[in-house]
C-alpha cells in the first residue's frame, strides 16, 4: 500500500502518468517480492508455492490499487500471503518479513541516489530522464515510509505488534478493526502529507547529498 501526495516534474498529465509509471510497477513488485523473499529465507515457503517470489508485476498487482496509485498517488498491491506457524523465531522473523518490503524500497532508492551522485550528468539529459528518475527516488521513498506507519494493515503495525506487551493487544486489535478507515481519514484530511512529507524529504536530500 502507498500513498504520495506530489510528483516530480512539469510534464503533461500523459507523459507524467506514463514516467510514473515505471517507478509505480517496481516499487509495488519489489516491496511484495522482498516480503516473500525474507519469508523464504526465514522457513516459509507459501509465497513461493503460490507463485509470489517474483519480480513480474503481474504477480503482485491489484488492479484496482495500482491504477489508484498511478492517477491517485493512493493505492496498494496483493499482500503476499505469510504463515509464521514455519517460523523458527514468530516474533522476530513477522517483524523482519514486516521491515523487509520498506528495506527493498530504501535500497531502491539508495541505489538511485548513488546514480546520481556519481553521475550527476544524468539529471541534465532530459527533462523526461530527470522526471523518471527522480519519481523511481520518490515513490520508493514515499512507499517505504508509508508502510512503516504504525496503523493496520501497515507493515509498521505487524512491527509494532510483536514489540507490545501482552496486556496492550486487547487495544491493538481493536484498533486493527478500524485501520482502513483511518487511515482513509488520514489521507483525505491532509493529514498524512503533513506527517510524511518532512520524512520523506528529509531522505531526498540525504539521498541527493551532491546537489
Amino acid at each position: 500500500m502507498g500513498f504520495f501526495p506530489s510528483n516530480f516534474g512539469s510534464a503533461s498529465w500523459l507523459a507524467d502518468m506514463l514516467l510514473r509509471l515505471p517507478s509505480v510497477l517496481w516499487a509495488l513488485s519489489f516491496h511484495e517480492f522482498c516480503h516473500g523473499w525474507m519469508a523464504f529465507k526465514l522457513g516459509d515457503r507459501t509465497a513461493a508455492s503460490q507463485g509470489r517470489l517474483s519480480l513480474n508485476p503481474m504477480a503482485h498487482l491489484d488492479l484496482v490499487g495500482t491504477l489508484m496509485l498511478v492517477f491517485l498517488r493512493f493505492g496498494w498491491a496483493k499482500p503476499v500471503p505469510i504463515n509464521s506457524r514455519y517460523f523458527k523465531n514468530p516474533r522476530r522473523d513477522i517483524a523482519l518479513v514486516s521491515f523487509a518490503g520498506a528495506g527493498g524500497n530504501f535500497l531502491t532508492a539508495i541505489f538511485f541516489g548513488i546514480l546520481l551522485n556519481l553521475f550527476p550528468a544524468l539529471l541534465l539529459q532530459s527533462r523526461s530522464i530527470t522526471t523518471l528518475i527522480l519519481n523511481f527516488l520518490y515513490m520508493n521513498i514515499g512507499l517505504g515510509v508509508f508502510n512503516l506507519i504504525p496503523i493496520p494493515p501497515l507493515d509498521g503495525s505487524k512491527i509494532l505488534a510483536v514489540m507490545l506487551p501482552p496486556s496492550q493487544m486487547r487495544t491493538f486489535f481493536f484498533l486493527e478493526q478500524y485501520g482502513m478507515v483511518i487511515i482513509l481519514i488520514l489521507v483525505f484530511t491532509g493529514i498524512l502529507p503533513l506527517i510524511m512529507n518532512p520524512i520523506i524529504q528529509l531522505l531526498l536530500r540525504l539521498f541527493l547529498f551532491q546537489f
